[in-house]
């Protein structure tokens, strides 16, 4: 780590997006706050960046998600019932999610997509690099892949991204990144990248997930990035700027991720988090894993 390559401190959570996906439960309640297993989706994202020792954390959110800061607060009333009724086990429960890391909060006026959210922070994280996370991916707390994201930058400098490899023709699902090997086996130098291809154009099978490291540099990209797929602000069209140019802001790799991650982005793939995360539960799995069983034999 050098001068140039300062040590990562802050994270971005983008949390405004309406969850038009889970109506009617995100009519009255973000879809952050969705539980998963039971905790909010939310909370697992925060955990994450705390881990990877970032516990500066600035959540960018909109209307009708006071419910995130609330999460986030202590609730003096409920911690001094718990305390009176000597309930040790929940109250640490529920003093867990303040003490995970500092919060902060900012709102995007107008919901004009991924980079505009993350060019909020802009005046938060100032001329340092800084991690994004999204909160549609959670990753298995026992594959660290942001503490490796963080390592990465702070060896190369510029940016780094979450890629994954799916099956080519799911990747018109996900922004998609054209690479280079290194002589790191899980490290490949991104050249190119493209927000959700035909399959036919793609230029390879690694799909971007919802993690990021970048470089300030990012901001001043994004300040002058047109609206792209969607009629929204592309975070993948800045950072392919920077590929194209490694002047702006220094390269862009991408760590290839392997591990555990539950997707919680649709009805369907929540579904299955929740699942797989109740059967590794120690206090859930063996009765959980038992009624399942059972369960899928009886429907077959």
């Amino acid at each position: 780590m050098t001068e140039a390559n300062p040590r990562i401190s802050k994270a971005v959570i983008p949390a405004a997006g309406l969850g038009t996906r889970f109506l009617p439960a995100t009519k009255a309640t973000p879809k952050e706050m969705l539980p998963v297993v039971d905790k909010p989706a939310i909370q697992y994202v925060v955990e994450e960046a705390a881990a990877a020792g970032l516990d500066d954390v600035l959540m960018i959110t909109g209307r009708n998600k006071r419910p995130l800061e609330d999460h986030f607060d202590r609730n003096h009333e409920l911690e001094s019932a718990l305390e009176k009724k000597g309930d040790g086990s929940k109250l640490a429960k529920v003093q867990e999610s303040s003490d995970l890391a500092t919060i902060h909060y900012v709102r995007q006026g107008d919901p004009k997509g991924l980079g505009h959210a993350v060019l909020c922070a802009a005046p938060h994280v100032g001329n340092e690099p800084f991690a994004v996370l999204l909160g549609d991916d959670l990753i298995d707390p026992r594959d660290p892949l942001l503490q490796r994201m963080v390592e990465v930058q702070e060896q190369h400098g510029g940016s780094v991204i979450a890629l994954m490899e799916v099956a080519p023709e799911q990747i018109h699902l996900y922004g998609c990144a054209a690479v280079e090997s290194t002589e790191a086996g899980d490290v490949v130098k991104v050249t190119g990248m493209v927000e959700k291809p035909d399959p036919a154009d793609a230029p390879s099978n690694y799909a971007i997930i919802g993690r990021y490291v970048l470089a300030p540099q990012i901001f001043d990209v994004l300040r002058k990035t047109e609206p792209g797929r969607g009629g929204e602000i592309q975070l993948t069209d800045a950072l392919q700027q920077l590929a194209a140019d490694e002047k702006i802001g220094g390269p862009v790799h991408g760590v290839v991720f392997k591990g555990r991650r539950y997707d919680t982005g649709d009805r369907g793939d929540y579904l299955r988090a929740i699942v797989r995360l109740a059967c590794e539960r120690e206090d859930l799995g063996p009765d959980f894993r038992t009624w399942l069983r059972s369960f899928v034999a009886e429907e077959m």
